[in-house]
């Protein structure tokens, strides 16, 4: 290993390399592209950093003045880009390194300036680097060693066209290293692209998955899931913890609510800015605040120090969501607690999560109050502080307060300091299996004792309502609604039922005058009202009492015996030779109107109305109605007139035509076009075959459009 490198490691407190390091470490690999896929919390930012400097130092360890970039690490979130950054600064800090970066949310200015002042290793977002190389403010000519990150987070993000672009960039000599924690086709497809020959390292089949992290799901109900977060965080006291929510709405509702708990708390999601997001990491790392509240886009590459809880306020999406939220803490041989807090309404997705993600966790219930209170003791028993020395300024004081103060009374006081400090625990109701529907008991009726009647000028056609009624009532005689009794709204009054022991009271508040609010009018009724009794309404119309028909011995028709009728070997009628039907030998359905009898009504009147002659033997000779033949009605009608002749000739005949007059060579035109045979038809002037050409000539060429003849002239014109 460079002596640089391993001094760098040392400083930091390294004894072992993770398996990871001591593969891609493997003096056998050096100057090969590298195809390795290892879980969360492996340790891979300063495995590809070991693994890169052969490639990038020189042979004495260290780098030359900084110039064009030598080596390039892509990241897919701007987070991790800035942590890896961090991570290489430290580790090349001995070799003399000269870092920049390009991140999307930062200053392009300021890069552009840290880029012209040259670097040597550069840390980048794919967005961000194509933006720079389209700008030509970076230069890859000299890239020996390109790093992809992460690489399966970039391509489900959409990066693959920007990873190409920049990949095609570099070159070809370059060394190509892609880190992903598992190795789905595309990568494959991009290994195979843009690298060559690339050794596959695979790490995370070695070692149980997460084998740091102790999964737990608590089981609470619906309406106690804040409630467990809060006394999570009290139970357990981690020096930093990351609360994980799936949208930004619940982010800002969880800080808001555990700031106001007391706890120093910082909000991480996207709808932040870049400088509002490296502060709350910041403050993170430097012991400003101990909880993070945040959303997916931290579930990746984040690393925080100390580390020791993740809990998941809301379940994930996904089974691969959960590892990369835990994967937070448990990190370098360090111990961590994931939490889920499982809702009743949500078990079996959550046992569905750890069984996909084929994880085993620990069911359970949120610690209790009491059991909050009870850790605390315990932190404060075994607190070091017991066993330190006293100065000598500390034991004056003491023996001050042990003057003028009781032991107990110190001691009381001391415990109310010491729990004045932290958040009061919440109060968690008890877990039940199934629905936390209470069962409802029963509302108990009862009479509403003596009373006394009034009445109101005002009723249901004065749109009287019970829902306005009432507090007039109420305000009018100074009572409550529970003194008031029945109300009974009829057409035009209203009566009212108010306690007897309320009377003397209302009665003095409302006056003498009796007058209610809208000048409405009270009366005090000597007997209750007479009032129907109203029944239940009916919605349905009730068929109970209607008689049922009784066809229980009514024999049913039997078809089964009967044979079907055969339509298939009828011949079909044929109407051609038939004769016309002659319906004089037809019975007669009704008497002839000559000797029907008239009804009773008429017969005063029979003398009068006389038969027309012959219309008998008529009725025999007619035709049906259906026929659309004429009728004649012999000599009882009159004769039908035959149509004169036409008036305007002599010989009768009717002229050819009302319209237009015959052609007249000698009569003046009329417009254009006058002079013309009647009969001849109009010529269209969207037809090209029928343009005007003069006869016996060829067409006039039209002013403007040189020589030619081929446009026809303007219609009207000479």
């Amino acid at each position: 290993m460079i002596t640089t490198l391993a001094d760098a490691l040392a400083k930091q407190g390294y004894t072992d390399l993770t398996p990871v390091q001591e593969a891609v470490t493997d003096p056998a690999l050096e100057g090969q592209d590298l195809l390795v896929s290892a879980q969360t919390g492996s340790g891979k930012t300063v495995g590809f950093g070991l693994a890169i400097g052969p490639t990038i130092l020189a042979e004495d360890g260290t780098f030359g003045p900084a110039g064009r970039p030598l080596g390039l690490v892509i990241a897919p979130t701007r987070e991790l880009a800035l942590q890896v950054k961090r991570e290489l600064q430290w580790l090349y800090a001995g070799a003399g390194v000269t870092m920049a970066s390009c991140v999307g949310g930062m200053d392009f200015r300021d890069e552009k300036r840290s880029l012209e002042r040259g670097a040597h290793i550069v840390v980048a977002t794919p967005g961000r680097l194509r933006d720079h190389i389209m700008r030509s403010t970076i230069d890859l000519s000299d890239i020996k060693a390109v790093i992809l990150d992460e690489a399966d987070e970039m391509l489900d993000l959409g990066f693959r066209e920007d990873l190409e672009f920049i990949l095609d960039q570099a070159p070809p000599s370059r060394r190509t290293l892609l880190f992903s924690a598992t190795v789905p086709p595309m990568i494959a497809t991009l290994a195979k692209s843009y690298q060559r020959d690339a050794v596959r390292i695979a790490t995370t089949s070695k070692e149980k998955q997460h084998s740091d992290i102790e999964y737990r799901a608590l089981n609470v109900a619906n309406h106690d899931a804040d409630a467990a977060i809060v006394n999570l965080l009290r139970f357990y006291d981690a020096p930093n913890a990351l609360v994980f929510a799936n949208t930004r709405a619940m982010v800002t509702r969880l800080t808001t609510r555990l700031s106001n708990r007391g706890f120093s708390v910082v909000a991480l999601s996207g709808e932040l800015s870049q400088a509002e997001r490296s502060n709350a990491l910041q403050a993170m790392r430097d012991g400003r605040a101990r909880v993070c509240v945040a959303t997916d886009v931290a579930a990746r590459g984040i690393d925080l120090p100390n580390l020791e809880l993740v809990i998941h306020a809301e379940l994930p999406t996904n089974a691969e969501t959960l590892l990369h939220r835990s994967g937070r803490t448990g990190r370098a041989g360090r111990k961590g607690i994931s939490v889920m807090i499982v809702p009743s309404k949500m078990k079996r997705r959550g046992e569905n999560l750890l069984k996909w993600g084929k994880l085993t966790a620990t069911w359970a219930t949120p610690p209790t109050a009491e059991e909050v209170t009870a850790k605390d003791e315990e932190r404060l028993l075994t607190d070091p502080v017991w066993s330190e020395e006293f100065t000598e300024e500390e034991q004056t004081f003491a023996k001050r307060l042990l003057t003028e103060h009781a032991p107990e009374q110190i001691a009381a006081a001391y415990l109310r300091l010491y729990a004045g400090k932290q958040s009061a625990p919440e109060f968690i109701s008890e877990y039940k299996e199934g629905p936390q529907a209470k069962e409802r008991k029963p509302r108990e009726v009862s009479s509403f004792g003596p009373s006394k009647w009034f009445s109101v000028d005002v009723g249901r056609e004065g749109k009287a309502e019970a829902r306005w009624l009432l507090p007039m009532i109420c305000k009018a005689g100074e009572i409550t609604k529970n003194e008031i009794g029945a109300i009974r709204i009829q057409p035009n009054e209203t009566f009212i039922e108010i306690s007897e022991a309320a009377v003397p009271g209302f009665l003095r508040a409302v006056g003498g005058d009796m007058k209610l609010e809208n000048q409405a009018t009270l009366t005090a009724l000597d007997a209750p009202p007479q009032l129907g009794e109203r029944g239940p309404r009916k919605t349905k119309r009730d068929y109970d009492d209607r008689p049922k028909s009784d066809s229980g011995e009514k024999p049913k028709r039997d078809y089964g015996d009967k044979p079907k009728r055969d339509y298939g070997d009828k011949p079909k009628r044929d109407y051609g030779d038939k004769p016309k039907r002659d319906y004089a030998d037809k019975p007669k359905r009704h008497a002839p109107r000559d000797q029907a009898a008239p009804p009773p009504s008429q017969q005063e009147h029979v003398a009068a109305i006389q038969p027309i002659p012959g219309a008998a033997d008529d009725y025999k000779e007619r035709k049906p109605r259906h026929k659309p033949a004429r009728k004649d009605h012999g000599d009882a009608l009159v004769e039908k007139r035959s149509k004169p002749p036409y008036k305007g000739k002599s010989d009768g005949k009717k002229p050819a035509s009302k319209g237009k007059p015959p052609y007249n060579p000698d009569a003046k035109p009329r417009g254009a076009g006058a002079g013309k045979p009647a009969g001849k038809p109009r010529a269209n002037a969207n037809d090209t075959s029928k343009r005007f050409v003069p006869p016996g000539g060829k067409a006039k060429p039209r002013k403007g459009l040189g020589k030619g003849g081929g446009a026809a002239p303007r219609r009207g014109k000479p």
